[in-house]
């Protein structure tokens, strides 16, 4: 990630460090990546797809009787899930076929991985 300098000064004028600054910038794009993923994953019909999806390396027109929603809903449902990258279509004739990019499932699970591994999650238990 290439960040400018006006990026990193902004951080620095945020509390951190000058040294910090672009460790700073990249926390904030991974958090916007992670929040993207999130509100994709948001409604449990997109949920229920990508699921379908990811048990079967391509489908052809059976999402719609799968996941018992009328076709528009679905078509939204897909091209919002297709907009942050976790699938892919591809026209096959008169329809679109839809598989799951492994790549984008590997970047969600590492940036879930980090979100949740963070040190400071642990530091203090006197909270609730």
């Amino acid at each position: 990630m290439i960040l400018s300098h006006a990026t990193a000064a902004h951080a620095a004028i945020d509390g951190y460090p000058e040294e910090r600054a672009v460790e700073r910038a990249t926390d904030v794009a991974t958090d916007k990546e992670l929040a993207e993923l999130c509100k994709a994953l948001g409604h449990p019909a997109r949920v229920q797809i990508l699921r379908l999806l990811m048990g079967s390396p391509c489908i052809c027109g059976d999402v719609v009787q799968v996941v018992g929603l009328a076709q528009s809903t679905v078509s939204e449902h897909l091209r919002v899930l297709k907009q942050v990258g976790l699938i892919r279509g591809e026209v096959d004739g008169p329809r679109v076929c839809y598989c799951v990019d492994p790549a984008a499932i590997e970047r969600f699970r590492t940036v879930v991985t980090a979100f949740v591994s963070n040190p400071g999650l642990h530091r203090s238990r006197s909270c609730c």
